[in-house]
């Protein structure tokens, strides 16, 4: 359908701006995030959302975290080497599979991961939930989602 004048349909996208400007906001929004973490918990924005994982998924294992963040297992591993080395979580075995273990988060994860959340979520509401409506907000958090749905389907995605 072509577009007439006094027509209320929305110019078309320029995809390559989008995503640069996706870039950009995650970038910006992850420095602003960290920054307050470290400053407030000295807790590191990526030390922080395995974390959350780790709190929420039962028998978290390494691959979970991985899921759910879209990162690598190594990278993943690492990561939980640190956290671990700084006594806010520990591994032992998986009861489920000898061949993994679980990770869980100690005594004084869960309580720097309580705090950290607080100021979290401060934080973003500072950066984006005043930015915008809620029906705007809610709009746009529902179109990331299905973008993200999409781009993960190994049919979706694809060329």
């Amino acid at each position: 359908m072509e577009a007439t004048h006094g027509s209320s349909e929305a110019p078309p996208v320029e995809l390559a701006c989008l995503f640069s400007d996706l870039v950009r906001l995650e970038t910006e929004l992850w420095d602003r995030v960290d920054r307050r973490l470290r400053e407030d918990h000295d807790l590191p924005l990526s030390w922080f959302e395995p974390m959350q994982v780790m709190d929420r998924v039962v028998d978290c294992r390494v691959v979970d975290i991985a899921e759910e963040l879209s990162i690598t297992v190594g990278g993943v591993s690492k990561l939980v080497d640190r956290i671990e080395r700084a006594g806010w979580c520990v591994r032992a075995p998986n009861p489920n599979d000898a061949r993994s273990s679980v990770v869980t988060l100690t005594r004084a994860g869960r309580r720097v991961l309580s705090a950290a959340k607080g100021s979290c979520d401060d934080e973003l509401a500072v950066r984006l939930g005043v930015a915008v409506s809620s029906e705007r907000l809610a709009s746009f958090a529902s179109t990331v989602q299905d973008l993200r749905r999409h781009v993960a389907d190994p049919q979706g995605g694809a060329r």
